[in-house]
């Protein structure tokens, strides 16, 4: 296993749409590795294969406490989303950013893990918002195309509280 560059706004291949993959592979399951320790020392909750330069159909994802649950969803498909969930999210291709986004609450996908057999998972709140986020990265998207109002610098609590009020997920107090 080893560490891989991740890719940051900017970098060309984040925009573009990655291929689906044919056939299970050494190089596929190495991949696989790399991005899940990659994700792990970044502290992510999730990374696509185009955010480590591979313009692959695959991601992978961890929103356990303990970081010991890992997702691989290989040619992911969206089978259903519903209802609505709004807050703040980032990314590891958008170093030190955030921004208020919506997404679905519920996401049902299918796809194939590592060992190439296919499977259906059903996700609500930050797992759901994980696989939209990650997915997207496939088709060549970011957050930020999304974000309510701007980004601001995780950890600046005032900017933070303005995109919110922004969004409406607060109101502004009175002085």
């Amino acid at each position: 296993m080893a560490l891989r560059n991740i890719r940051t706004v900017g970098d060309d291949i984040l925009n573009k749409r990655a291929r689906e993959i044919k056939e299970n592979s050494d190089k596929i399951q190495t991949l696989i590795d790399d991005m899940l320790e990659t994700m792990y020392d970044a502290d992510g909750v999730g990374l696509a294969a185009p955010q480590v330069g591979v313009l692959k159909r695959i991601f992978v994802i961890d929103c356990s406490e303990e970081r010991n649950e890992p997702f691989v969803f290989i040619n992911p498909e969206i089978l259903e989303t519903k209802g609505e969930q709004t807050g703040s999210e980032g990314c590891l291709s958008v170093p030190g950013k955030a921004g208020i986004v919506t997404r679905p609450d519920y996401v049902k996908m299918k796809a194939l893990n590592r060992n190439f057999e296919e499977f259906i998972v059903e996700g609500e709140g930050l797992f759901a918002r994980a696989m939209i986020h990650e997915n997207e990265h496939l088709d060549g998207h970011i957050y930020t195309e999304k974000v309510i109002g701007n980004t601001y610098n995780v950890g600046d609590d005032e900017a933070e509280r303005a995109a919110e009020i922004a969004a409406g997920l607060a109101v502004e107090e009175e002085k």
